[in-house]
């Protein structure tokens, strides 16, 4: 007599194997983008190019480039707003970036089933 609603020889184990084994390869390559994205820089700019601000993949800000004509003493207040705006577009730029490299290896799970992988 064969039982009912069971997994044909003893299927259940070999599944949750391969399952973990998918997992470690997946939590590898995840290291590694993370290794290859902490070496990349992006850049963005500001006023039309009058302030460039350039980040790494450690989210540190790398450089911060100010063209003469932007350095006005009397309007300190809009260079200030220039490297704001450059440097958030840098991060948003990294943010990205780093989004679609890890999307590509856990192919769009979302945090790997909401665990913050």
């Amino acid at each position: 007599m064969a039982k009912r609603g069971g997994f044909p020889g003893g299927g259940m184990p070999g599944n949750m194997n391969n399952l973990m084994k998918q997992a470690q390869r997946m939590q590898r390559q995840m290291e590694d983008a993370t290794k290859e994205l902490e070496e990349k820089e992006v850049e963005a700019t500001a006023g039309g190019g009058a302030v460039t601000v350039k980040v790494s993949g450690k989210k540190e800000v790398v450089s911060v480039k100010l063209t003469p004509e932007v350095v006005d003493p009397d309007d300190i207040e809009m260079l200030e707003d220039l490297i704001m705006a450059a440097t958030n577009e840098a991060f948003r730029k990294m943010e990205e970036l780093s989004q679609a490299t890890m999307g590509k290896i856990t192919g769009g799970l979302g945090g790997f089933g909401g665990l913050g992988i």
